[in-house]
């Protein structure tokens, strides 16, 4: 099996972000290119995240934690509103 490897450059790369990354990359012992390389599969093996539901995006987080129980308070049939007498 034949695997194809590809290149990317990326311009405009803020000064700071790449002193971050080279700093990185020596603590771990890697080139930058090596760091830059593991960053990016990581970043891209993560659960998605899910827009526009929020419901769904709590229950992505905690489920795998065991969910949580809420105490609710109770409920009164009326509303007061505080601005009127």
């Amino acid at each position: 099996m034949r695997f194809c490897v590809a290149s990317l450059t990326i311009r405009k790369l803020d000064d700071r972000l790449k002193r971050r990354l080279r700093l990185q990359a020596a603590r771990h012992g890697r080139s930058m290119e090596e760091e830059a390389r593991l960053l990016l599969a990581s970043g891209l093996d993560r659960t998605p995240r899910v827009v526009g539901n929020v419901a769904a995006a709590i229950a992505t987080i905690m489920d795998p934690l065991g969910g949580v129980e809420l105490d609710l308070p109770m409920r009164s049939s009326v509303r007061i509103n505080p601005w009127c007498d």
